[in-house]
């Protein structure tokens, strides 16, 4: 942590040079911010602390709680190399993308009905080719050979598929889908065994559950297949998509396409700001804009594409049983605020690209576009979650969700909901907790939209790559925010109130609850001591008076 007393009288010192070039070169010189990631084990060359427990303790200062999701991840530290052990700026993560979120699918263009409005708008050869190209390679991603040689399905019925091929696929995924709940075997689907660089994916495709994925992706698949053939799309040509657009069933056929594209980029080229903020004193300064733009920064999303790049993605390699490598492209960020007011930190974050050595036009931005619609399970508590679970126990028919990476997606959502129905409750206004958050977008490449569709696998990056990008963005920040906000008395003596010395006072420290029974001074059943209050005045952890500490004479000396 730093000291608010040294830095605000550096800024104070600062504040008084006139605007521009000085004055920025004297703030990089106090404040001189860099990205640091969280490797697993990594220590930090200061202090010697793993960074994961460095970036643990400061995301205890935030007023939620923090549960680990499955899924990629990726934690960031922000860091002041201006200082003395490089304090801590402020803390940022990356999670995989919320699946369902209507506001943003249909900005994307993922929503169906606007999707298919786009087609018949565009009924070109671009988009036929789409449909055939995207329909094949999702039918190929799937594992068949175990159907092939039960004679669930045929050869030929991959390509020209007859309504009971597709019939006894769905029973299949039915009766595999009740087996899996019988029978979850959670320890064969959990473990580095399981879901690393050496696991037995063929063996995971033959399983319950992802028998019951494959039969039930493929009678899908396999039925949009037929419904086209039926419209007349027998070739990836404009007449053809014209031609099966005005029928109903190659509609149908056409959004179940897309929502297996949207899946399978969702989580990897698109991906989620779980955690984004300043911690004290830099919080003052609005440092929590700052992180919001280097989680945006061409040196992220350079970590995120390094450790991914390599990575076997466990469903689609279940999906296929073999390894499958989904290469990171990472063009689009989402987050939603904590309440259902804008965050000051997200307000207006605007930069011009050319600023940073982008192309002129293009901006990086964190783009509102709505608020979702108050629905989760945040608001209960660790008890009712135990509540639920001994209730989904006592089904004698399974247990329909049991926290397994392929079952579906939100477990925790779909636990209460089941529990609820299950007790008779109603879930859906049980599950709606009316507190509405706003949702953001921030596009890091100009075409994300064609990606993300699958029109195209180049991306093409808003930012420059490489380092100058973050330190653009870091130079803009200094000289359009805390060049101006270290102008106001009430920021600097909000950051000296932050310190490290004797009494100290600081936001950034995790303030625990009070237990008596844990201080040694009470641990012989001692009366509390004169001198040692309850409470400070400023809500942090109680204060031994000097006196209950006798100094030496020889070093009081």
């Amino acid at each position: 942590m730093r000291d608010g007393r040294d830095l605000a009288e550096s800024l104070r010192q600062i504040a008084a040079l006139p605007r521009g070039p000085v004055r920025d070169e004297a703030l990089r010189r106090c404040v001189d911010p860099y990205v640091q990631v969280v490797d697993t084990n990594a220590v930090c060359e200061f202090t010697g602390l793993r960074l994961a427990d460095m970036w643990r303790y400061f995301r205890h200062t935030w007023i939620t709680p923090y549960f680990s999701t499955p899924g990629r991840k990726l934690w960031i530290l922000i860091r002041d190399r201006a200082a003395p052990n490089h304090p801590v700026v402020g803390i940022g993560a990356l999670g995989s993308a919320i699946v369902q979120l209507s506001p943003r699918d249909r900005w994307i263009g993922w929503s169906s009905e606007e999707f298919l409005a786009r087609l018949r708008g565009d009924p070109s050869a671009r988009w036929a080719k789409w449909l055939d190209r995207s329909l094949s390679k999702l039918i190929a991603g799937i594992y068949v050979r175990d159907f092939l040689a039960d004679g669930v399905v045929s050869r030929a019925a991959l390509c020209r598929p007859t309504d009971t091929d597709v019939e006894r696929l769905r029973k299949l995924s039915v009766a595999e889908r009740q087996l899996h709940y019988l029978y979850p075997k959670r320890h064969a689907h959990k473990g580095t065994a399981a879901t690393g660089p050496m696991a037995d994916w063929k063996a995971q495709a033959k399983s319950h559950l992802f028998r019951s994925k494959r039969a039930g992706m493929l009678a899908l698949l396999l039925q949009a297949r037929r419904q086209l053939l039926a419209a007349g799309f027998t070739k990836p040509v404009t007449s053809d998509l014209r031609r099966a657009l005005d029928k109903r069933g190659a509609q149908d056929a056409i959004r179940t396409v897309l929502r297996h594209t949207k899946a399978a980029h969702v989580g990897v080229d698109v991906m989620d700001i779980t955690v984004c903020g300043a911690i004290a004193p830099y919080n003052a300064l609005l440092g929590g804009k700052l992180v919001a733009l280097l989680m945006a920064s061409p040196e992220v999303e350079g970590a995120y594409r390094a450790r991914y790049e390599s990575a076997q993605s466990v469903i689609a390699s279940s999906m296929a049983g073999k390894p499958v490598r989904r290469r990171p492209n990472l063009v689009l960020l989402g987050t939603t605020s904590l309440y259902d007011v804008a965050p000051a930190q997200y307000n207006r974050l605007r930069v011009p690209a050319q600023l940073l050595g982008g192309s002129d036009g293009s901006e990086l931005a964190y783009l509102p576009l709505g608020t979702t619609a108050g629905f989760g399970s945040y608001h209960f508590s660790r008890e009712t979650m135990a509540t639920l679970e001994w209730v989904l126990a006592r089904q004698q028919r399974g247990r329909p969700v049991n926290s397994i990476f392929g079952e579906g997606v939100n477990p925790k959502l779909r636990k209460v909901r089941t529990a609820l129905d299950l007790l008779g409750f109603p879930s859906d206004a049980v599950l709606q907790h009316r507190s509405p958050r706003v949702i953001y977008a921030v596009p890091l490449a100009s075409n994300f939209r064609e990606v993300l569709i699958g029109l195209t696998t180049r991306s093409q990056a808003i930012l420059p790559a490489g380092p100058s990008g973050t330190v653009a963005l870091i130079d803009y920040w200094r000289s359009r925010w805390l060049s101006g906000r270290i102008e106001r008395f009430e920021t600097l003596g909000a950051v000296e109130g932050h310190t490290l010395s004797f009494p100290v006072r600081h936001g950034a420290r995790v303030t625990l609850p009070a237990d008596p029974a844990e201080d040694p001074l009470f641990a012989l059943g001692a009366e509390p001591a004169e001198g040692l209050t309850q409470a400070n005045s400023d809500g942090q952890p109680p204060l031994p008076s000097p006196a209950l500490y006798p100094v030496a004479p020889a070093i009081a000396s």
